[in-house]
């Protein structure tokens, strides 16, 4: 994993490569907003550089991927969310009214022994994101009656 700027700067070079200004300002982008799609990180890359595209972001996005820097998690249907790599939880996402809520990927534990020893499975916890409804959504279904699964249907 790749911790501090220098260290990247340096695995950028041995790779022929180097810190574009463009570079830096999704790495920033990602880290201010902490779980965003590429248009989102695109947005805010563009109110300082308005010439950086859509491409440019993806491209970039796969490269700080590559170095371990970031990661993605698909929090639904829509386009994959980054996040910097430290930033290791689980998300629960609300399918009512798309809330995004970070638990403790310890809570995964028992869930991950369990696949380990029955299946041999190693769980990335670090790259989940569970459905379902919110605290508030939740009590609204019970309080009009509805289940989960009814109002998935």
């Amino acid at each position: 994993m790749v911790k501090t700027q220098e260290t990247l700067r340096r695995a950028l070079h041995e790779r022929g490569l180097r810190m574009t200004p463009q570079r830096q300002l999704v790495l920033d982008a990602v880290r201010e907003l902490e779980h965003a799609t590429p248009e989102q990180i695109c947005a805010r890359v563009q109110v300082q550089a308005p010439a950086v595209n859509i491409t440019t972001v993806y491209r970039t996005l796969d490269l700080l991927e590559r170095l371990g820097v970031v990661r993605h998690t698909h929090l639904g249907h829509g386009a994959p969310n980054y996040s910097v790599r430290e930033h290791q939880h689980v998300h629960l996402v609300c399918h009512d009214c798309g809330d995004v809520a970070e638990v403790p990927t310890e809570l995964l534990d028992d869930l991950a022994g369990s696949l380990r020893d029955r299946f041999g499975f190693r769980l990335d916890a670090t790259h989940v994101a569970l459905s379902g409804a919110c605290t508030a959504c939740a009590a609204a279904r019970r309080t009009e009656g509805r289940t989960l699964e009814e109002a998935d249907s």
